[in-house]
């Protein structure tokens, strides 16, 4: 009888979203949230879309979203966001020379036109990256990073793989046509929200003009391809695209207050129907929705004991904003929040490795949860300082 009642409630739930194909229906994390879907289709042009809450991860509105498609320069997202991980880790810095190969400079399409052995840095290939969607400044820097194009592109995999880009793959660096050479809205809104949480990113994506090579004879203009980042408020971002065969997509940010949403679409018809309709999913989030902080970027979460640790306790800070996503005009009297760690957490401990989570309640019901990882590496101790640990506490109690 549950089986059957089982097999019943599937079928509604199919026949729901044969019905009602635009309706974000709730998974697990928009189960934690007061999401409606909007009651219109906010970008009809569009061969798929996704609006979500960068904070939290929750999804406000979806068209497609599984749906394969050319990504064209939105590909860039993922080469901008492993170059943000090399800084993060010291493999590269702003102000490091960017060697350009022969290779790099033969690149067509979009381009800031680098030449064979020129030298440029690695803030100013972003720029370039970043608002003049080079294709080449795009291969430097991956070959700056990687040795080889190729290289870089099985970081792109391996890192989509990370992040659950389950319907995504990769061949080349700047989203030039290529077979096989695939993703989906809802893979570009996980990596965008990746990409996000380095938030100097903004500098460069936010920039709608700017110059290369400023103290030279050859100095370069460049120019936003993103309009918006001009022409609606708060937007800062991230990447556009576009090929004859993806058509014209777009995946923008915008933070108004303390909100800041991210709106993809693909297969678009024109540039002025694909900002359009992004504008319409933005307006629609800024005026339906809050985000109540719960810990900004730096703040201290808590401290973790590490049993047989070289440190016997970490403090953990928030590495981005910690928000809720509220309905405009919905009490904040009583959300509340609580760190729940792994049991019996012992060293060795590696740099990421999950700690437990961070569980932001509004009365009984869960909001949000996020992923509490280790910032630091911690050895074991060794049997003489774990015997000084252990004779000091025998000492000190009472």
């Amino acid at each position: 009888m549950f089986k059957r009642g089982w097999m019943r409630f599937a079928c509604v739930l199919t026949a729901l979203a044969v019905l009602f194909p635009n309706v974000a229906f709730a998974d697990e994390n928009q189960g934690k949230a007061n999401v409606q879907a909007p009651q219109v289709d906010l970008a009809p042009n569009a061969i798929s879309a996704v609006l979500l809450d960068a904070d939290s991860g929750i999804f406000l509105y979806e068209k497609n979203v599984h749906q394969k498609l050319p990504p064209a320069s939105i590909t860039k997202i993922m080469t901008m966001l492993l170059v943000m991980e090399a800084i993060d880790q010291g493999k590269i810095k702003l102000d490091d020379k960017v060697r350009t190969s022969e290779y790099a400079a033969s690149m067509g399409g979009s381009q800031i036109f680098l030449e064979p052995g020129e030298e440029m840095t690695v803030e100013d290939m972003l720029k370039g990256i970043a608002l003049a969607s080079g294709n080449d400044a795009s291969v430097a820097i991956a070959e700056k990073i990687a040795g080889t194009e190729e290289a870089f592109v099985q970081m792109m995999n391996a890192k989509a793989k990370q992040l659950g880009m389950n319907n995504t793959n990769f061949v080349n660096v700047n989203g030039l046509p290529a077979e096989n050479h695939y993703t989906t809205a809802h893979d570009i809104a996980l990596m965008s929200r990746e990409l996000l949480k380095h938030e100097e990113i903004t500098k460069y994506t936010g920039l709608y003009q700017d110059y290369l090579r400023k103290d030279s004879e050859k100095p370069f203009w460049l120019v936003n391809t993103n309009k918006l980042v001009r022409f609606y408020e708060g937007a800062d971002g991230l990447k556009t695209g576009y090929t004859s065969e993806a058509k014209f997509c777009l995946s923008a940010t915008a933070k108004r207050d303390n909100l800041r949403v991210i709106a993809i679409v693909m297969g678009e018809p024109n540039t002025k129907t694909r900002n359009a309709e992004v504008t319409r999913m933005f307006d629609y989030a800024f005026s339906q929705y809050m985000s109540y902080p719960i810990f900004k970027a730096g703040d201290t979460i808590g401290k973790v004991k590490i049993e047989k640790g070289e440190l016997p306790e970490i403090e953990i800070k928030a590495n981005h904003q910690y928000s809720v996503l509220l309905k405009k005009g919905d009490s904040t009297d009583d959300i509340r929040h609580e760190l729940e760690l792994v049991p019996e957490l012992k060293a060795p401990i590696a740099v990421g490795q999950n700690l437990g989570k961070l569980v932001v309640y509004k009365g009984d019901q869960v909001l949000s949860e996020y992923p509490v990882e280790s910032p630091v590496e911690i050895n074991k101790a060794g049997w003489w300082k774990l015997f000084k640990r252990t004779t000091l506490k025998l000492f000190m109690a009472d």
